[in-house]
């Protein structure tokens, strides 16, 4: 909108002053068009009411179930803007090996991409294998000098023992949730994320430009832990200590994130466990909302990828897989409004491939963002059952 200064000049309009110019002082378009707080765009409602996610499974066109899951993981795929990493090998080296209580620890550093070698957690059982494995995927919390410690026992690292120890007194009822898996028959695989531990850290001011840059280089960080993500289920599942056919993801936050979508992502993983993550995409975009900050969003930001699938369709790419999803009825990342209606569509999913006892979600009264010992027995004993 334009317009003419008391010079002549021409001056710019826009948003609702744009919308007040037109409708003039009190009409029906400035009140419409009012600014919204929380870094939204005076026309945020205009920009979701065009979101129809014309490739959700139901909404598309494509009614062979099969043939839908592999069009609308490559269409996520295609959003990651890295690609598949082909041919590159692992190339693992082992150090740092030490024997506790039923199992044995071991430092594993591992070519995920082509780019960088990232140094991970590995633990294995006592006994005759091969093992069921869980993929164990750390959250963010904006703390970035600990990554795989946040869930695994430094073992290696004193320097991080207290800071590790603080955040699963925080976070998981004083348990290293790693430690206990391999306690209870798991091989456990904990990476760190890009940002964090040993690739780290960062700052919670950087995240933003670092996330930025990556679009600058045509890529982006959220599709480089995604692939980060689907590799590391890959390299899960080809160790001779591990049965194949017996991996599942399990993640917290952020990790419950990366969880599900590396299961949708990956046929690597037999099922996922994701605890306080799974949303609506428009409930979660309102007025308040952590996301709107930026920063840490950037993790889990595919761009244009709404303008065809809501998160609980990526999600559903992973059905008719055992899927389990919890949370706090008191946590404030997420609208109540916004949980029930990504366990809906799921359900729908789940449901209409006769698999709805294959889907578990449930909402933990009383609890916020955490992963208690309560919680922690409950995935451990559904993870028994299904993988």
């Amino acid at each position: 909108m334009t317009g003419r200064d008391a010079l002549g000049r021409r001056t710019f309009v826009t948003g609702a002053a744009a919308a007040a110019f037109v409708a003039g002082p009190g009409g029906a378009s400035a009140q419409a068009a009012e600014l919204v707080g929380g870094n939204l765009p005076d026309f945020h409602r205009a920009l979701k009411d065009e979101l129809d996610f014309p490739l959700a499974w139901g909404t598309s066109p494509v009614r062979d179930f099969g043939a839908w899951r592999r069009a609308a993981r490559a269409t996520v795929e295609e959003h990651l803007l890295v690609d598949r990493q082909h041919g590159v090998p692992y190339a693992p080296e082992f150090t740092d090996r030490a024997e506790t209580h039923g199992f044995t620890r071991e430092l594993v550093t591992v070519s995920l991409t082509r780019y960088e070698r990232v140094r991970g957690a590995l633990l294995t059982p006592h006994g005759t294998g091969p093992f069921p494995a869980v993929l164990l995927l750390h959250d963010h919390g904006a703390k970035f000098d600990i990554g795989k410690e946040k869930l695994v026992r430094p073992w290696y690292d004193d320097t991080r023992l207290a800071s590790a120890r603080a955040w699963a007194d925080r976070c998981f009822s004083g348990r290293f949730v790693g430690d206990e898996l391999a306690r209870r028959g798991y091989v456990v695989l904990c990476l760190d994320a890009l940002g964090w531990g040993d690739r780290g850290p960062v700052t919670y001011e950087q995240q933003q430009a670092l996330a930025a840059n990556f679009y600058n280089l045509g890529s982006s960080l959220a599709g480089l832990v995604a692939r980060e993500d689907a590799r590391a289920a890959g390299f899960l599942a080809g160790l001779d200590r591990v049965d194949a056919r017996r991996v599942a993801a399990v993640g917290f936050s952020m990790g419950a994130y990366r969880a599900w979508q590396t299961a949708a992502l990956s046929d690597h993983v037999a099922a996922a466990a994701s605890v306080c993550w799974m949303t609506g995409l428009k409930e979660m975009m309102v007025p308040g909302n952590n996301t709107l900050r930026g920063q840490s969003a950037y993790y889990m930001l595919h761009p244009g990828l709404a303008r065809h699938l809501d998160i609980p369709d990526v999600a559903s790419i992973a059905a008719p897989r055992p899927m389990y999803f919890l949370g706090g009825e008191q946590d404030t990342l997420f609208t109540a409004e916004g949980v029930r209606t990504a366990y809906g569509k799921m359900r729908a999913v789940w449901c209409s491939r006769d698999a709805g006892d294959r889907l578990r979600t449930q909402v933990w009264p009383g609890l916020g963002h955490v992963f208690t010992a309560p919680m922690q027995d409950e995935v451990f004993g559904w993870l028994d059952t299904v993988v």
